[in-house]
């Protein structure tokens, strides 16, 4: 049982090792868990990124904003942007991965820190739950949030400062195949994805086997919308290189030799020996510069009118 939940804790968040869950800006402390979590779980997911930014103490909040007009309480949404006179800006949806929505995934210190940081890099950063889950995987349910948050981000673009045609989706572990949909032939509103060590091929995990149908796991695996797209979303790829996860570092592996078969635009980011979920454990060079690249393929894509 002890296993089980390890892995699950590793599948829908960042594995940090050290103990302290201290954030480094003072307005921004968890909400805790609708659920008690276990110690081993909040050292994972409360510890933020290990990156910090000026001015990530000052960005502008905005919390628990029900963007899917949902019965479930906690699938809501919070948008960060920077502080000062609203402007149209580029803006990223953060995608967490599989954990029941009774999890606050958005709350999670790690998420938060995402948030903030694309703030602190003059974008905006929308962090959200949703009900991708696990062991029961719920893809199409996930991806229905997901969908839900774009719309809801285009439509009320204005209230939070957000230009709504220049939008990105950074998806972590499990929120890989959210990805799918907006890989090929997506609106020009979607100016680029980023995958962070996600399963980016779902036919093979025994648990979208036993949850989902053929149909599902094709349609939501990414590796299986590379070619033939007349539009292809430029996409950023950062691979843990030491991620323990079944299944998962293979699917990244086989995602990029097909990726650069069918003359995608992908860009590839290896962390050597890094664990899955590297970018709130303890602090490397790699991990550090690898954060750092996110944030600048982010603004080299969002930025542009």
């Amino acid at each position: 049982m002890r296993t089980e939940f390890l892995l699950a804790a590793a599948i829908v968040c960042a594995a940090a090792a050290h103990a302290e869950t201290k954030l480094p800006w003072k307005d921004a402390a968890p909400t805790p868990p609708a659920v008690a979590a276990a110690p081993e779980f909040e050292k994972a997911v409360m510890p933020p990124v290990m990156v910090a930014l000026p001015g990530m103490d000052k960005v502008r909040l905005w919390r628990e904003i029900d963007y899917a007009k949902s019965s479930d309480p906690f699938v809501r949404l919070d948008v960060y942007a920077p502080p000062g006179k609203l402007q149209k800006r580029g803006a990223i949806l953060f995608i967490h991965g599989g954990v029941s929505t009774k999890g606050q995934a958005k709350d999670w210190g790690i998420y938060q820190s995402w948030g903030r940081l694309a703030a602190a890099s003059g974008l905006v950063g929308v962090t959200f739950t949703h009900r991708l889950g696990f062991p029961q995987t719920q893809v199409t349910e996930g991806a229905a949030d997901v969908a839900a948050a774009i719309a809801y981000i285009r439509a009320n673009a204005a209230i939070y400062g957000i230009d709504p045609d220049r939008l990105c989706l950074a998806a972590f572990s499990a929120g890989g195949p959210m990805l799918s949909p907006h890989m090929a032939n997506a609106p020009d509103h979607m100016r680029c994805l980023v995958s962070v060590y996600t399963f980016l091929d779902i036919r093979q995990t025994k648990e979208h086997q036993a949850a989902e149908t053929p149909e599902t796991r094709d349609a939501y695996s990414p590796i299986l919308k590379l070619a033939g797209a007349a539009r292809k979303t430029p996409l950023l790829v950062v691979r843990a290189g030491n991620d323990t996860i079944p299944t998962l570092l293979d699917s990244i592996d086989r995602f990029a030799a097909e990726a650069l078969k069918a003359d995608y635009p992908v860009t590839l980011v290896n962390v050597p020996g890094a664990p899955h979920g590297f970018d709130n454990k303890a602090f490397s060079p790699r991990g550090e510069e690898a954060i750092l690249e996110t944030l600048a393929f982010l603004k080299r894509h969002l930025e542009r009118q």
